[in-house]
């Protein structure tokens, strides 16, 4: 099974240059943890999480969002992003993915396809519904085998 075929292709990014509040609300309006950071030419240059946008220090401070995440658009991005990004491509395994997630515990994985262009993001709840299809195919085979 390929990559390609569950991951999510309809892209939410972030620019370097963007600020991190305007990246916060754009993450929350659109439901996503991870936004995949690119350059004016639409490469991919990096990572950012919600967990990237947390403040270290806000734990004694009151709990609401400002003080809880780097709310200012004077805080950018690119000072934030994760820099190296493991990718996966288009063409690689759902065995692939479940491994890196496995081995370093990541949110997300961008994908890339064969001229390394950003095509699509694959989470951890990706692979749950790959499991789940492949899993019901295969009580419907056996079921069907049975009769």
């Amino acid at each position: 099974m390929r990559i390609s075929k569950y991951m999510t292709d309809k892209l939410i990014t972030a620019r370097p240059e963007d600020g991190s509040r305007t990246t916060f609300f754009r993450m929350r309006e659109h439901d996503i943890r991870h936004i995949p950071v690119v350059n004016e030419a639409g490469a991919l240059v990096g990572i950012v999480s919600d967990r990237d946008l947390r403040r270290p220090n806000w734990v004694d401070q009151a709990p609401d969002l400002a003080h809880v995440y780097h709310l200012d658009d004077d805080t950018k991005i690119g000072d934030l992003m994760t820099p190296s990004v493991v990718t996966v491509h288009t063409y690689d395994t759902l065995r692939k993915a479940v491994g890196l997630f496995l081995d370093h515990r990541f949110g997300c994985l961008p994908v890339l396809d064969k001229t390394e262009t950003l095509v699509g993001i694959v989470s951890p709840l990706d692979l749950l519904r790959a499991f789940d299809e492949i899993e019901r195919s295969t009580t419907r085979e056996r079921k069907a085998a049975r009769s």
